[in-house]
């Protein structure tokens, strides 16, 4: 048997009829219906006689769970970020851990331009007057292609972000000591220093990790332009919340726009979101039809793999698979 652990509105967002249909045809499936995330010895329970979990981001698979869900096989994660899982646990316990492949690239990156030019033009700030019955006054805006991005870290997201403002005409700077970007791509490769003191929008598309926990700091943050713009559509561990307010206090650079923080959901926090110096969106970054269908439908691939007997591109503790080979 599968368990499905979402719950009713993370089933809603993040896992389609069609996705659950595609489970459903390779085995009976139990749906959560506690009406709330699962964790620790109550998840355990709730997953008694399941080989076979799909996991949600908010789920609780940590050290107490693995130790007492013995009919477990696998725990397949729905999303990229899987540190929620306690996969040294997990890997004591026998129990394989896969997680999906990225999907939202395309989807933060439109996110990422959509924050700039709203910034460029004023979107938000017309709208907002003329919602409260205000007629805006009519100032001097300005194209994207006379601002400079900075963005920090090329991965997946970031090769999205660079090909939609290159054939606007933005310069484009890269910082990240690990990848090179490609001479034809048309970017800059810069040191972090240098790229703060350039850019207009600061973009950090790193993965998050104790290395880049808090990279945008009070010190980042002061080597930034007074005119630049921070946006972040990554993680909220990378940027330290309260540098962030003390530095927009102050007016060491001129706005922010969020989709990330550590608030609830890993929304930005309402401190933050609620400034007039802000953008914030709920974490909707990765949150369309195309985005959460790829990753949904990965996981049914890989319980189709599971259920063949072949663990599945995604496995990130496959040398531990005890319980799987011992079920093969």
């Amino acid at each position: 048997m599968i368990l499905l652990s979402h719950a009713d509105e993370e089933r809603r967002v993040y896992y389609a009829d069609e996705a659950l249909a595609g489970l459903r045809a390779l085995d009976q499936v139990r749906i959560n219906t506690t009406g709330a995330p699962l964790s620790g010895a109550a998840f355990a329970a709730f997953a008694e006689g399941c080989s076979i979990i799909v996991g949600d981001i908010e789920a609780g698979a940590n050290a107490t769970f693995f130790a007492m869900a013995p009919d477990l096989v696998a725990y397949v994660h729905g999303h990229v970020d899987a540190r929620r899982v306690d996969i040294a646990a997990a890997s004591t316990s026998g129990v394989l851990v896969t997680r999906a492949s990225p999907g939202f690239g395309p989807a933060v990156a439109e996110l990422a331009l959509g924050f700039m030019l709203d910034i460029c033009r004023g979107i938000t700030t017309s709208t907002v007057e003329w919602r409260s019955g205000r007629a805006p006054r009519t100032t001097m805006s300005s194209q994207l292609s006379s601002w400079i991005l900075g963005i920090i870290g090329y991965g997946y997201i970031a090769r999205h972000l660079t090909a939609l403002v290159r054939p606007i005409g933005m310069r484009v700077l890269v910082t990240d000591p690990y990848v090179r970007a490609p001479p034809e791509v048309g970017i800059e490769q810069v040191t972090l220093e240098e790229l703060l003191a350039i850019a207009d929008f600061v973009v950090p598309l790193v993965v998050a990790t104790p290395e880049t926990a808090n990279l945008i700091d009070a010190k980042a943050l002061a080597q930034m332009k007074p005119t630049a713009f921070l946006i972040n559509v990554s993680r909220g561990e990378i940027v330290d919340a309260a540098a962030l307010e003390d530095a927009l206090d102050r007016g060491i650079i001129a706005g922010a726009a969020l989709d990330v923080g550590l608030a609830p959901l890993r929304m930005p926090p309402v401190a933050l979101a609620s400034r007039p110096d802000v953008l914030a969106t709920p974490h909707i970054g990765g949150v369309t039809p195309e985005a959460t269908r790829h990753q949904a439908m990965e996981t049914v691939r890989q319980v189709a793999a599971l259920l063949r007997g072949m663990i599945p591109p995604g496995a990130v503790n496959a040398e531990a698979a005890v319980r799987f080979r011992a079920a093969r």
